[in-house]
C-alpha cells in the first residue's frame, strides 16, 4: 500500500528533528518544517507570500519573520547540514566542488546586487553571485555552503551595508577565492572528501592553490592554456655573469612555456570517465608532470621578471568532440593513472546540476527580501530541502551511497514529483512505478 500524505509529512518531520533541536523556540520549530515543505511542495514561485498562501494563509507574518527578521543563529543548522551531507555522500572518494552561481535581480536595494558577471547568463547583468560548496559522491550532490559575494560598490558604502544587515565580518572586500577558502575552513571538519575541484576562475589563482595545499588538501582545478610551467628536470642555478649588484637568488636554467606548449608531443588518449544516458562519456586527454611557475618573482638575465618553479604537479589537457580544448592542473600523486585524473576533473559538472535543481525545483533564486540574513536563511532552507530529497533519492535507489555509473533512478526531480503527488492530492494519473519505489516495494533498475 502506498504511503498516505500524512505519513510523508511525518517522515519530513522526523528527518528535520535534528535541525529543529537547533532552533529551540517553538514558533521557529513550527515555521522551519512549514518553510521546507513549501519549497518542496507545489507552485512555481517559492517566495514567502505564495508559499504561505498555499500552505498556511494565516501564518504569513510568522513565516516572513522566521526567514527575514527573526533573531536566531543559522550556524547550528549549517553544522547539522554538514552532518547529514556527510552521512549521505561523505567519504574518501567524495569530492568538494567550489563554484559560484548567480541570481538575476532587479533594483539596487537587495544585498550585494549590482551589474556584474552572471555565470548563469554568461554575461554582465544585475545579479547576486553566490560562492557555493557542494559535497558529491558518485552522481549524488549535496550543496553545503552558499556565501554571497559583495562587490566593491557595496563594500565601499558602509551605510548601504548596514541597511542590508551585512555582518561586520563580511563588510570588507573579499575575492571569490577568499570567500571559498573561508567556507572550506568552516566545513572541513564536518565532512569527508578526497579532493577539491574548481574551475579556472578559482584554479588560475596561485594563492588559492597554495592555500589548498597548505591545508593538506588534494585538488584538481581548471587553468588557462597560457599558464607558464617548467619541465620537472628544471635546475636552479646561481648566475655568474657580471652585474652591477651581486645576485641574491637562484634562477632556473631554462625558460617556462605555456601549458598548451608543454603538451605538444604528448600522446593523447581516448578516456571514458563515466557512463551517460546515451552511453559512455569520452574525450581525448593528455597529461604531463611539470613544475608550475607560481613561485617568487625574480629577474632572469635579460628576459625580464619570471615566476620561479613551484611544486611538481600534473597538467592535463582535454580535447572535446566540438574541437574545444580545456586545461587543468592537479596535485594528485605522481602515480595516478590518466583515467583517474580525467575522472577527477570531469566530476566538477555535478555542482552545475545541483545549482540548476536548487533553482528549478526548490526556488533558490526566488527570495524577494533584501537583507543578508534573509537571503542566506532562504538558501539554507533550500539546501536542507535538497538534502532531504537526495536522501529519498538514495533510499529509492536501494543503497545509501553510490560510487560510479549513471545517476540512481528515479532522478531527484522525479522523486520530488512523486513526493508532491503524496503531499498534496492524488493527480488524475498516478505514477505507480515511482510510488512503489518510494514505498520501498520495488527496487530501481540499477546498473551492475
Amino acid at each position: 500500500m502506498v504511503d498516505r500524505p500524512s505519513n510523508w509529512k511525518e517522515e519530513l518531520a522526523r528527518w528535520l528533528e535534528p535541525f529543529l533541536d537547533c532552533l529551540g523556540h517553538k514558533a521557529r520549530r513550527r515555521m522551519c518544517p512549514l518553510y521546507v515543505a513549501g519549497l518542496i511542495g507545489p507552485g512555481d514561485r517559492k517566495s514567502v507570500q505564495p508559499m504561505a498562501a498555499r500552505l498556511a494563509p494565516g501564518d504569513y507574518d510568522q513565516l516572513h519573520h522566521f526567514i527575514a527578521d527573526g533573531v536566531w543563529d543559522a550556524a547550528p543548522l549549517e553544522a547539522e547540514l554538514l552532518v547529514q551531507a556527510d552521512r549521505l555522500v561523505g567519504g574518501k572518494d567524495a569530492v568538494l566542488v567550489i563554484d559560484d552561481t548567480s541570481m538575476p535581480k532587479k533594483g539596487d536595494r537587495s544585498v550585494g546586487v549590482a551589474p556584474q558577471y552572471a555565470s548563469t547568463l554568461g554575461k554582465t547583468a544585475n545579479c547576486q553571485p553566490l560562492v557555493s560548496l557542494t559535497l558529491a559522491r558518485g552522481e549524488v550532490p549535496v550543496m553545503v555552503a552558499p556565501r554571497l559575494f559583495i562587490p566593491e560598490n557595496w563594500t565601499s558604502d558602509p551605510v548601504r551595508l548596514k541597511r542590508a544587515g551585512v555582518p561586520i565580518e563580511h563588510r570588507t572586500a573579499r575575492s571569490k577565492s577568499e570567500i571559498a577558502l573561508a567556507e572550506i575552513d568552516r566545513v572541513i571538519a564536518g565532512v569527508r572528501f578526497g579532493c577539491v575541484l574548481a574551475d579556472a576562475g578559482y584554479g588560475s589563482s596561485a594563492p588559492f592553490r597554495h592555500a589548498l595545499s597548505e591545508r593538506g588538501l588534494l585538488w584538481a582545478v581548471g587553468m588557462s592554456r597560457r599558464q607558464k610551467v617548467y619541465p620537472t628536470d628544471v635546475t636552479m642555478i646561481f648566475p655568474t655573469e657580471k652585474a652591477r649588484k651581486p645576485r641574491k637568488h637562484h634562477i632556473p636554467d631554462m625558460s617556462p612555456v605555456s601549458a598548451e606548449t608543454m603538451l605538444v608531443g604528448v600522446k593523447w588518449q581516448k578516456i571514458s570517465w563515466r557512463g551517460g544516458t546515451k552511453g559512455p562519456l569520452t574525450c581525448l586527454f593528455a597529461a604531463r608532470r611539470v613544475r608550475i611557475a607560481d613561485g617568487p618573482k625574480h629577474r632572469v638575465f635579460d628576459k625580464g621578471v619570471e615566476r620561479m618553479p613551484g611544486d611538481e604537479v600534473w597538467i592535463l589537457g582535454e580535447r572535446r568532440s566540438s574541437g574545444e580544448q580545456k586545461y587543468y592542473i592537479s596535485n594528485l600523486p605522481a602515480d595516478v593513472p590518466l583515467k583517474t585524473l580525467a575522472a577527477a576533473v570531469k566530476a566538477r559538472w555535478i555542482c552545475e546540476q545541483a545549482h540548476q535543481q536548487l533553482k528549478e525545483e526548490l526556488g533558490l533564486d526566488h527570495f524577494e527580501g533584501r537583507s543578508w540574513a534573509g537571503l542566506h536563511r532562504h538558501a539554507l532552507m533550500t539546501m536542507i530541502a535538497y538534502a532531504f530529497l537526495q536522501s529519498r533519492r538514495l533510499t529509492a535507489a536501494g543503497r545509501k551511497k553510490r560510487v560510479s555509473g549513471p545517476p540512481p533512478q528515479p532522478s531527484m526531480p522525479a522523486i520530488r514529483q512523486a513526493i508532491l503527488n503524496l503531499f498534496v492530492r492524488p493527480p488524475p494519473l498516478r505514477c505507480t512505478h515511482c510510488e512503489m519505489l518510494l514505498a520501498g516495494r520495488l527496487k530501481p533498475n540499477l546498473p551492475k
